[in-house]
């Protein structure tokens, strides 16, 4: 499958972030200090540069891990914590692509290991292999869209470095190595000879980072261009000489300049991918990005606080007591296929609205959102229902919890979601708050499911809890969870056939793997009493497969499906949508249709499974 990242870059050149050692630097890190620790000990600030490189426009941030292996940590007696600084880093740039509610890429940043290879050095190339593997498999298994080898200056170093890459994920390689001011890497590579031999290894874009300024970038950049006139090239330079005042380290190179450089780099050589290194800031980013808008008018000028606007105009919300059309394709036996989206940890939506409308493309006509999975605080998942229909003309099921909601609050927010044509709802208990690090916070809970499918139930019936009328009946079409998986299938069987005679209408179950054991969970169900959407989640990898097992209630993927997850290696993703498809296929008679949930919004994942129908 082609990846989103590559897709982007065959449409129009990317903006990535600056410097993120020489930014926390100037928040008063001092540079005798583990950089890649403060994802462990300062994660806030590491936060706050990722979100102002975001906030001035760019487009791929790189996670602060560019000396988390093994030698590099080694030091700072950090060896043993290769995993643990990865997976923070990881975390903090998705959570703050979250709050900022962009499509940002997150690179895993990878950097040399700090030894020389032999024969120059000690270090064999079995022992870089292992390193560069526990490192890069860190960023993959927390969701890197993407791989930035950067700063390397032994080409045989970064090949290694991208044969193990190869073998473990299927990311894109951008691959950066750094020249010195003779033109040459410093153990003598040409722009040509790395040029070649990256574009034999694989790599998906070839490039320049750190070596000095614009200007001498400019010129390898285009002996790259020249050698490998066929090949994607990135380009990010320090914003010059490093000079040293009053104790404080400055680069000389403006923003002004820098942006012009981009600029021209895009313009003669073709760079796909753009950027800083060494001494470039926020503002640095934001020139170039009003560069940038010279070449594509279409661009944001930055990802700022305030949303942007969707394309279309909003469609007018029309309050109707006609069915859902959900409730109608169900009634019709249509096959259907929805696909969960979870709402931003922050308050811009446009990730999410992106993503529906990628799925709408190819023929999903139905999503459901999250109510705060995990019990962490996200945006309203009505709220976000409500943006969904009226930005992309997709019809929403809205995850509805008893967990945060009094009784009066549940039938108020209710009464919100008809008069905003959200009216497919899914009764849930909710993840309980003890399970997010919210101290003293306990859940409502005034009601269970049953209790909730009851009050849905009057209102449609036109009464409230109280018996009250609410004028016209509301038209909600109401679904219950059904675990397939549950230890006691009798229990679930007999709470479920409670669920039908509170009134509800559908139930989504929870995520399956086998189709054998939902054959014996149906059998024993008899005819099913309502319509069925069968949870799927394609596995990403071996390491995914083993958490969901032995981590996450109720999510059992089985003891083959591990089995092919493992032996798949690097092509973990393309396995999980292929066991996904397959099992797509055989349920296809079994139930009503399927609801998806890509794991880390990668909603093309999903696209993918469909392809099976």
């Amino acid at each position: 499958m082609t990846h989103p990242f590559i897709e982007r870059l065959q449409r129009a050149p990317l903006l990535a972030d600056g410097a993120m050692g020489t930014q926390l630097y100037n928040h008063g890190v001092d540079f005798d200090q583990c950089f890649d620790a403060l994802n462990l000990t300062q994660p806030r600030t590491v936060a706050a540069i990722h979100r102002a490189y975001i906030d001035a426009g760019a487009e791929v941030i790189e996670t602060n891990t560019y000396g988390a292996n093994r030698f590099k940590l080694e030091p700072y007696g950090l060896q043993d914590k290769v995993r643990e600084v990865n997976f923070r880093a990881m975390k903090i740039a998705r959570d703050v692509r979250e709050i900022a509610g962009t499509s940002t890429f997150i690179a895993g940043a990878v950097g040399p290991l700090g030894k020389l290879l032999e024969p120059f050095g000690q270090l064999t190339a079995d022992q870089a292999r292992e390193a560069f593997a526990e490192q890069i498999g860190a960023l993959h298994e927390q969701g890197a869209d993407l791989l930035i080898l950067e700063t390397f200056g032994d080409l045989r170093e970064i090949l290694l470095a991208v044969e193990v890459a190869r073998s473990i994920c299927d990311l894109p390689i951008v691959a950066q190595m750094t020249f010195a001011e003779d033109g040459r890497t410093p153990l003598g590579h040409s722009p040509s000879e790395v040029a070649i031999k990256l574009r034999a290894a694989g790599v998906d874009v070839v490039g320049v980072n750190c070596s000095v300024g614009p200007q001498r970038v400019f010129s390898v950049v285009e002996a790259m261009h020249i050698a490998a006139p066929d090949i994607r090239l990135s380009a990010q330079p320090n914003a010059g000489f490093p000079t040293e005042r009053h104790n404080r380290v400055f680069y000389p190179s403006s923003p002004e300049y820098m942006a012009r450089y981009a600029k021209r780099m895009i313009e003669e050589l073709g760079v796909s991918l753009v950027g800083g290194c060494c001494g470039t800031t926020p503002e640095h980013t934001a020139m170039m990005r009003a560069a940038l808008r010279d070449l594509r008018p279409d661009a944001p000028a930055s990802h700022s606080h305030e949303v942007v606007a969707a394309p279309e105009k909003p469609r007018p919300r029309i309050v109707t007591t006609a069915p859902t059309k959900l409730a109608e394709a169900l009634a019709s036996r249509e096959f259907v296929v929805s696909v969960e989206i979870d709402p931003p940890r922050g308050h811009n939506p446009q990730k999410c609205i992106d993503g529906a409308r990628l799925l709408k493309e190819v023929g999903v006509r139905f999503i459901n959102v999250a109510d705060s999975p995990m019990s962490r605080v996200r945006m309203a998942a009505l709220a976000m229902c409500t943006m969904i229909q009226e930005r992309t003309g997709l019809e929403t099921i809205l995850h509805f919890t008893t967990r945060d909601r009094s009784l009066m609050g549940l039938q108020s927010d209710l009464l919100g979601a008809h008069a905003m044509s959200v009216r497919n709802i899914l009764a849930l208990k909710g993840d309980p708050p003890s399970l997010a690090n919210y101290p003293g916070t306990k859940g409502v809970f005034d009601v269970d499911t049953i209790g909730l499918v009851k009050i849905i139930s009057g209102m449609n019936r036109g009464v409230d809890t109280a018996g009250d009328d609410i004028g016209v009946p509301t038209t909600f079409n109401i679904g219950v969870a059904l675990d397939v998986n549950a230890p006691d299938p009798d229990y679930e069987i007999e709470r479920l056939h409670q669920k039908v005679a509170a009134g509800a209408h559908f139930a989504m179950t929870q995520i399956a793997y086998d189709a054998e054991a939902l054959r014996s969970f149906l059998e024993r169900l008899g005819p099913p009493p309502i319509p069925l959407l069968l949870g799927l989640l394609p596995l990403q990898s071996y390491r995914q497969a083993e958490f969901l097992k032995n981590e996450v209630p109720g999510i059992a993927p089985t003891d083959e499906a591990l089995h092919r997850m493992k032996l798949a290696g690097s092509e973990g993703r393309k396995e999980g949508v292929r066991m996904a498809q397959e099992l797509l296929r055989e349920v296809k008679g079994l139930v009503n249709g399927v609801y998806i949930m890509p794991s880390f919004g990668r909603y093309e994942v999903a696209a993918e499974v469909l392809q099976a129908l």
